[in-house]
């Protein structure tokens, strides 16, 4: 917060999350291919924990910090791009399988409703519980992954979901079929908060961009497909294969994920290679700077547990993106009963023929995942514009552009899906929506990690959070709302709903850059050893220091000197 002199303090609490180095700041030596060099002053005036106005210097072990050298093979920003290629496209092809385990079984729910005698309702739960399991999930993986690292999760969030995709398949009631997806849900939300993570340890800012676009294709080009093939399968061979195509695909995307992604996590990659030299040399000062972190395990959990929430509802960027997100992904799960209302309802067409209908919004996202090269090198151009370090905004532009499509589309389909009226209208407005899809969730994947670089697991996690209640709540309702409202104002009524929240982007454009200088979570930026000397130099108080943009510059420097 800033005090009437205009110098920013923030509680000593609120930052021992990002960095353990703040009571060993200046005792340790830096480690770069196993090189010790000494980096820091040696004493460091630490305030005593009873808040006396007073100070004693304490000097404590001389630590070795191991970090990354420039050109470290180990970093996963070093990797060949072909390699970082790799790994981008197995994660984004994960978070595709998990949207398309989301969507298929929407093709039929009249199956469900017939072998268990019950109403469509119940039947559409295996829906919603699944969707809220993406919100529930993340909350808890995304902050264990920076942790644990990516891998772990990774790996034995997906093998569980694997295992339970089984009792689904062969459940002898709804009780047992909602049960074993409630817990998919949550096993299969892990990718689609963590791939964020993932990506930003692999790519720099001014590469990200294409990457980012493949990943943010694959949760909507997922459901895009899902009813389409479900439709299909369906109508051949019932129900119960469209939760054995789900486990053919997730055993697949496991293996590959499991044992052909290696840790992308820097502070787990430097964990490793802390706990190799301490067996080496027989030196203990050989650490991480999480491992500098006095508190217990317990204690960093609860803060990482945490973190997300306090970004959701402390931070006016993540919440205002969040709610759009919401928006839009709730605009996905309602075209799962709209487009059979529309179709099988008013026209009277088949499972397989109304899946068909979604094929423009698979060409839309599809097409404008095609455009991100275009969009990224506009971002270089932009980048290099402002000296190599753009403002976080300069994200935003797609979002600007492209977010008038949604609604474009929305209106499209609303007055175009009276039953007398070709089949080609509706399928025509999923087009724009699909195409500016993309951009658009690009565009906040970009921003949010831009924003918040050090939590962007976290951050992402936020957004995956209330966007998931929103599409579980949306599945449930749009019946009775097509009902009551009639196809066309029910349409409507989302579209009206994507056209006020394009203001959004336009209101971070002007005013986010002040929203992140008062933020205490928000990226720094990249710091320089003077920045570090100047933090040491400023006094500490009790628990509060003085300068926190100093602080969090110094913080920065010594994990990416």
């Amino acid at each position: 917060m800033a005090n009437n002199s205009g110098t920013t303090t923030v509680q000593l609490d609120d930052v021992l999350e990002r960095s353990s180095t703040l009571n060993t700041l200046n005792n340790i030596d830096t480690v770069q291919h196993h090189e010790p060099r000494t980096s820091f002053a040696n004493n460091r005036q630490q305030a005593p924990a009873g808040g006396s106005s007073q100070s004693d210097a304490t000097v404590g072990p001389r630590h070795k910090l191991v970090t990354f050298a420039p050109d470290d093979p180990e970093n996963p920003k070093n990797w060949s791009k072909a390699y970082k290629w790799y790994c981008t496209l197995v994660v984004s092809l994960t978070c595709f399988v998990v949207a398309f385990a989301s969507s298929v079984i929407s093709a039929d729910i009249d199956g469900v409703m017939e072998e268990f005698n019950v109403s469509e309702t119940a039947a559409l739960v295996s829906i919603s519980v699944f969707v809220v399991g993406f919100g529930v999930g993340p909350m808890v993986f995304a902050p264990l992954s920076e942790v644990y690292g990516r891998r772990i999760i990774y790996g034995s969030t997906l093998l569980f979901a694997v295992i339970f995709v089984i009792p689904c398949a062969v459940s002898k009631n709804l009780g047992t079929l909602l049960a074993c997806r409630a817990i998919d849900g949550i096993a299969f939300s892990a990718p689609m908060t963590l791939v964020g993570g993932t990506l930003a340890d692999m790519w720099k800012n001014e590469e990200r961009g294409v990457p980012m676009a493949a990943f943010s294709a694959a949760p909507f080009a997922g459901p895009a497909i899902g009813p389409l093939v479900g439709g299909y399968l369906s109508d051949a061979a019932g129900w119960r294969w469209l939760y054995w195509i789900q486990l053919i695909l997730s055993g697949i995307i496991w293996i590959l994920i499991t044992f052909t992604v290696p840790e992308t996590y820097a502070p787990t990659i430097l964990a490793k290679r802390a706990r190799k030299l301490r067996k080496s040399t027989g030196d203990p000062n050989h650490v991480t700077e999480q491992e500098l972190d006095p508190r217990p395990i317990s204690e960093q959990l609860r803060v990482f547990l945490t973190r997300p929430f306090q970004l959701l509802f402390g931070e006016l960027i993540v919440l205002l993106i969040s709610l759009y997100m919401s928006v839009l992904y709730g605009l996905l799960y309602m075209f799962f009963i709209a487009y059979p209302i529309v179709y099988k309802g008013g026209k009277g067409y088949s499972s397989g023929k109304t899946g068909l209908m979604f094929i423009p919004v698979a060409v839309g996202v599809v097409l404008s995942a095609c455009c991100s090269p275009f969009v990224n090198t506009h971002y270089i151009s932009l980048a290099h514009f402002h000296g190599g370090k753009p403002p976080a905004e300069v994200r935003l532009i797609p979002m600007m552009l492209s977010c008038w499509l949604i609604p474009i589309g929305l209106f499209i389909f609303a007055w175009t899906s009276y039953p007398w009226l070709s089949w080609a209208g509706p399928a025509m407005g999923g087009f724009p929506v699909g195409f500016g899809f993309i951009f658009l969730y690009n565009s906040a994947n970009n921003y949010l990690v831009d924003s918040y670089q050090h939590q962007a697991a976290s951050a992402l996690a936020a957004k995956t959070f209330i966007r998931s209640f929103w599409g579980a709540g949306v599945v449930l309702f749009t019946k009775q709302m097509y009902s009551r409202l009639g196809d066309q104002w029910a349409s409507s009524l989302i579209a009206f709903l994507a056209l006020a929240c394009c203001a959004i982007p336009f209101l971070f454009w002007k005013y986010g850059a002040r929203i992140r200088a008062r933020s205490k979570y928000a990226y720094a930026g990249d710091e320089t050893p003077a920045d570090v000397e100047k933090a040491k130099q400023r006094p500490a108080e009790a628990g509060v220091l003085a300068d926190a943009d100093d602080l969090r510059r110094a913080i920065s420097y010594v994990s990416n000197p």
